[in-house]
C-alpha cells in the first residue's frame, strides 16, 4: 500500500497515548517544592509503567484491527484487479469476522455473476449448446490441435418447416422444440462418439434454427455419410410438443477437412453451401460440398464484384418495351427494363438480379433506375411526349422505410409527374407485403401514380386481399398465355383470369406475347393491353422514340 498502513498509525497513536501517559503520571507523582532524587525515580518508575501499560493496551486492542483492515484492503485491491480465487486473509477472520463474513458473501456472489454472464455469453439459453462465438472458438482450436492428415467433419444443420412451427404455435412452442433438437443432437452425437470410442464432437446454435455438429477425429470418409443420416433420422421423427405431434425435418451440408479446407472458415462456407444446395434439391437430404458448389461459390463471389463495380461505374442501362391497347393499338405505357452493360456484353436481369438482391445490391441498383426513369418522363415531357412508364419494384427495396420517400424525392427533383409513373410489384409480394407498404403504395397511387401486379398466376393470391389492393392494373404472367393459340384450355383458363381482373375493377395486360396469333386470341377473349415481342422488342431509348413516332396504331390492333 502507498503511505502509511493503518497498522503504522495505531502504532503510533499508542506511542503517543504511552508517551502522554508518561508525562502525565511524572506529573501526578512528583509532590512541588519537594522534588528529590528519591521522589523524582518513583515518579519516573511509576510513569514509565503508566506509559508502557498504555502503549500496550492501544497497540493490542488497535493495531491488530488496524492489520486486519489492512489485509482486507490489499485483498480487496486484488479482487478489484481479478484475482477472485484467493482466500479471505486469516487475520480478517480473527480480528474481524464480521468483516470477513461479508467479504466472503461478496466473492461469492461475484463468482455466480461472473459464471452467470460467461454462460450467457458463450451458451444459448435456449437449447444450452455454445452459441456462435463459443463453437467458432472452440472449433478452431480443436482444429489447431488435430495433426496435418487428420480426418474431421463439419455439419451445418438447418431445420425445414421450423418457421412454420412458430409462426402458428408461437415463438415459446418454438423455443421448447429448439430444445427438443438439441436434444436430439446430443443424442445422436454421443452414440456416435460411443461407437467409434472417440472424444464427443461439439454441437452448436448459431442462430434461429440454424445448428453446427463438428466431429474432430473421424476413422474414415464413410462414417461422415452414417453421422448425416443419423442426423436426418433423428429430425424426421415427429416431436411431441403442445399435445400434438409436429414434424420438421432438416436439411444437412457437409463438409470434410482436410479435403474441403483446413480452417474452420473454409469449412463452414463449404458446409452452409452444401446445405444451401440440399434445400434447392428438395429438403430433408445431406449434401456433400462438391466441386461444382465451389465452382458456384466463386461464380457468386466474382458476379457480386461486378456488381459492386457495376454500380461504382455506372454500368447499367434502361432499355424501353411499349405496351399497347388491344383494341386501337396506340401506346400506352412504356414499360423501362434494365440492362447491364458488362465488359463481357450485355447482360439480361436475369443473369444477376437474383445475386443482387441476396447481396443487398438490389437497393443502390434500384435507386438508380427511379431516378433514371423520372429523369426519363422529364426529358420525354420537354419533348412533349406525355408517356406513362412502368417499372419493377424488388421485395428489397420495399423492405426499406425510406423507398417512398427517395421516389418521391427523385420525381420532384426531375419535376417528373407522378400520374405518369407506373409501379408494378410481383403477386406475392403483393400478398405478404405489410400495411405500411399497403399504405405507402396507396398514397403514391392518391399522387397519381398507377400501380400494376406483375406476375400474376404465378403465386397464391388471396382473393378478398386482391379487393383491397390500391392497384389499377394486373399483368397476366406469360404462363398463362403461352398456349393460348392452340390449347382450348389454356384459353378458357386465360379468359377466366381476364374476367376475374375485371371484376376488380382493373385493367388485364398480357406480357410475353411472341406471336401474332397470341394477340389475336387475346383481342378477342378480352385483354385489354398486349406487351411482347409480337408488339416490339425492347429498345434503346432514341430508338423507342423513333418507333413510338412511326407506329401505326390499327396495324398494331390487328
Amino acid at each position: 500500500m502507498e503511505g502509511f498502513s493503518l497498522k503504522s498509525r495505531a502504532i503510533a497513536f499508542a506511542m503517543c497515548a504511552g508517551a502522554v501517559a508518561f508525562i502525565l503520571a511524572l506529573a501526578a507523582a512528583s509532590t512541588p517544592g519537594m522534588i528529590t532524587v528519591e521522589t523524582a525515580g518513583r515518579a519516573l518508575i511509576a510513569a514509565i509503567v503508566c506509559g508502557v501499560m498504555c502503549w500496550a493496551s492501544a497497540e493490542r486492542s488497535i493495531a491488530s484491527t488496524a492489520e486486519a483492515i489492512d489485509a482486507a484492503i490489499e485483498r480487496l485491491q486484488g479482487a478489484a484487479n481479478g484475482d477472485l480465487q484467493s482466500g479471505i486473509p486469516p487475520q480478517v477472520h480473527e480480528s474481524v469476522p464480521t468483516l470477513a463474513r461479508a467479504m466472503d458473501g461478496l466473492f461469492r456472489q461475484l463468482h455466480a455473476n461472473l459464471e452467470s454472464v460467461q454462460r450467457l455469453a458463450m451458451f444459448d439459453p435456449v437449447t444450452s449448446l455454445p452459441n456462435r462465438t463459443n463453437f467458432r472458438r472452440t472449433a478452431e482450436r480443436m482444429l489447431a490441435d488435430l495433426p496435418p492428415g487428420a480426418v474431421a467433419v463439419l455439419f451445418f444443420i438447418d431445420l425445414d418447416r421450423f418457421k412454420h412451427v412458430n409462426d402458428t404455435l408461437g415463438h415459446a412452442t418454438g423455443d421448447a422444440l429448439l430444445g427438443m433438437v438439441a436434444n436430439r443432437l446430443r443424442a445422436v452425437a454421443d452414440r456416435f462418439a460411443a461407437e467409434a470410442d472417440a472424444r464427443p464432437p461439439l454441437i452448436g446454435r448459431l442462430a434461429g434454427d440454424e445448428f453446427t455438429m463438428f466431429f474432430p477425429a473421424l476413422r474414415n470418409v464413410r462414417e461422415a455419410e452414417r453421422i448425416g443420416r443419423g442426423i436426418l433420422y433423428a429430425l424426421s421423427e415427429p416431436f411431441d410438443l403442445a399435445d400434438q405431434e409436429v414434424s420438421i425435418g432438416a436439411s444437412i451440408g457437409i463438409a470434410l477437412r482436410p479435403e474441403h479446407g483446413t480452417t474452420l472458415h473454409d469449412l463452414m462456407r463449404a458446409a452452409d453451401a452444401a446445405m444451401y444446395h440440399a434445400k434447392a434439391m428438395g429438403r430433408g437430404r445431406a449434401e456433400h460440398f462438391t466441386e461444382i458448389l465451389a465452382a458456384e461459390i466463386a461464380e457468386r463471389a466474382r458476379l457480386e464484384s461486378d456488381l459492386r463495380e457495376a454500380v461504382d461505374k455506372d454500368q447499367f442501362t434502361l432499355v424501353y418495351q411499349p405496351q399497347v391497347s388491344a383494341t386501337d393499338g396506340r401506346i400506352v405505357a412504356a414499360e423501362a427494363l434494365l440492362r447491364w452493360r458488362h465488359p463481357d456484353g450485355l447482360k439480361m436481369p436475369g443473369a444477376f438480379i437474383q445475386r443482387a438482391e441476396e447481396t443487398g445490391l438490389i437497393v443502390e441498383i434500384g435507386e438508380w433506375v427511379v431516378e433514371s426513369v423520372a429523369e426519363t418522363i422529364s426529358r420525354w415531357g420537354r419533348l412533349g411526349i406525355q408517356q406513362r412508364m412502368a417499372v419493377n419494384i424488388s421485395p428489397r427495396q420495399l423492405d426499406h422505410a425510406s423507398f417512398f420517400r427517395m421516389l418521391r424525392e427523385a420525381m420532384l427533383a426531375a419535376n417528373a409527374p407522378a400520374n405518369l409513373l407506373e409501379l408494378e410489384i410481383t403477386e406475392t409480394l403483393a400478398m405478404h407485403c405489410s400495411s405500411e407498404v399497403l399504405e405507402a403504395i396507396a398514397l403514391l397511387r392518391h399522387d397519381g401514380a398507377t400501380i400494376a401486379i406483375d406476375d400474376f398466376g404465378t403465386g397464391y393470391s388471396n382473393i378478398a386481399r386482391l379487393r383491397r389492393l390500391p392497384i389499377d392494373r394486373i399483368k397476366l404472367d406469360r404462363s398463362l398465355i403461352e398456349h393460348v393459340a392452340d390449347s382450348a384450355e389454356a384459353r378458357t383458363i386465360a379468359q377466366a383470369v381476364i374476367g376475374l381482373i375485371h371484376g376488380l375493377n382493373c385493367e388485364a395486360v398480357a406480357e410475353g406475347i411472341e406471336t401474332e396469333d397470341q394477340a389475336t386470341v387475346l383481342r378477342v377473349i378480352g385483354c385489354d393491353v398486349l406487351q411482347g415481342y409480337a408488339v416490339a422488342t425492347p429498345m434503346e431509348e432514341e430508338a423507342f422514340l423513333e418507333w413510338a413516332r412511326g407506329v401505326e396504331p390499327q396495324r398494331i390492333a390487328g
